[in-house]
């Protein structure tokens, strides 16, 4: 599936875009009368969030946000399970790819769209392919907050890159890799398809749990022979860049905010010629939210401009609402700009969506590459 979006037009200032820029957030009254809480689970390692965005919210609303971080999807997903029970959570923030496997399990329900602001986001983040991807017959389920990539980050000074780059670089004994299991079995599986060495495209497998099975088996065979570069595995953004600052990794597939963060210290954020994996992330409301309400307000505010700009330039990725792209931090637009020219915008390969079934046996393939 493709989205329909253009990372360079989300960086450009334009004249519309400065139009909005003065907009105010959209604030319920009954918020802004509201002296409540809002417990939420996200994602560790971006710490802009608990300082600048959640004291700036509660400013604005009068709501307290009580932040509990995760480093990964398996870890988020125990959180909900057991707030399924207790009712101490509200929101998450997940992926499109990965909300249907929460909801599998009964932990989501849909949103009220009349408490949230659907016209606020930059095209091609709540309608189209990505709108679609985004709701169960019909329900809205997912709202967006950020998105960005996951690409190699490669040392200037010692990664041995092939002309031009590839996902292959990955597996090269010449090179010293801080990879994360899931994503790395995905390269390899994408890497063999670009060679014509797959018997049907990889794709197949996240359609089809047979496909599956025998797209990976391939994928797993081929890993494991070339396993012996790795020098530390990550699952979230703190020990991936261990890997670079302290682990003596040269080269990795990481999401863009670890190339951003390493980048002083040698190493530059490189779309393979095969295409960046695509992340779309946003949020959930769990079943046994208590603060509904507070959630839609965090998820409106974060449809303005400013709060979206702050949510990103947190996560060192692109913004979601309008006017967003042009109150960007300028570093961070030019180390985008410095990433993906036209081809590599062209190139971008969006994660499918990953069913409870398809992750379940994804994390066994990882677990036996981790093991081998």
């Amino acid at each position: 599936m493709t989205f329909h979006l253009n990372r360079r037009r989300f960086l450009q200032t334009t004249a519309a875009g400065a139009g909005l820029l003065a907009a105010p957030a959209i604030i319920s009254s009954k918020a802004l009368a509201s002296s409540g809480e809002l417990n939420f689970i996200g994602w560790a390692g971006y710490p802009t969030l608990a300082e600048k965005v959640f004291p700036a919210f509660e400013a604005a609303t009068g709501i307290k946000v009580n932040f509990k971080e995760v480093p990964d999807h398996e870890t988020m997903y125990a959180e909900a399970k057991i707030a399924q029970e207790t009712g101490a959570l509200d929101l998450i923030e997940t992926t499109i790819d990965r909300w249907g496997s929460y909801n599998a399990n009964g932990l989501l329900q849909a949103w009220d769209e009349s408490k949230v602001a659907l016209d606020a986001y930059l095209p091609g983040l709540a309608d189209g392919a990505a709108g679609e991807m985004s709701r169960l017959d019909g329900a809205l389920m997912i709202v967006p907050s950020v998105w960005g990539t996951e690409a190699l980050v490669a040392s200037e000074a010692d990664a041995k890159l092939a002309t031009p780059p590839s996902l292959g670089d990955l597996f090269s004994a010449d090179n010293a890799a801080v990879l994360r299991p899931h994503s790395t079995l995905a390269a390899m599986g994408r890497w063999l398809e670009a060679q014509g060495k797959l018997p049907r495209p990889w794709r197949d497998g996240y359609v089809d749990m047979a496909a599956m099975t025998e797209l990976w088996d391939i994928a797993l065979a081929e890993a494991i022979k070339v396993k012996g570069n790795v020098v530390q595995w990550w699952s979230g953004e703190n020990e991936a860049v261990a890997g670079f600052q302290a682990n003596g990794a040269t080269i990795g597939l990481c999401w863009d905010s670890t190339g951003f963060n390493v980048r002083n210290d040698g190493f530059k954020y490189i779309a393979p010629v095969e295409g960046a994996f695509a992340w779309n992330q946003g949020f959930s409301l769990l079943k046994a939210a208590k603060n509904a309400d507070a959630a839609a307000e965090l998820a409106k505010f974060v449809a303005t401009p400013q709060p979206s700009a702050d949510w990103a330039t947190a996560f060192k990725a692109n913004p979601v609402a309008k006017g967003a792209p042009d109150l960007m931090d300028a570093e961070i637009a030019a180390f985008y700009k410095g990433t993906f020219d036209d081809t590599a915008l062209k190139s971008l390969w969006w994660w499918p969506e990953q069913t409870a079934e398809f992750v379940a046996k994804r994390s066994e393939y990882a677990d036996k590459y981790k093991a081998a």
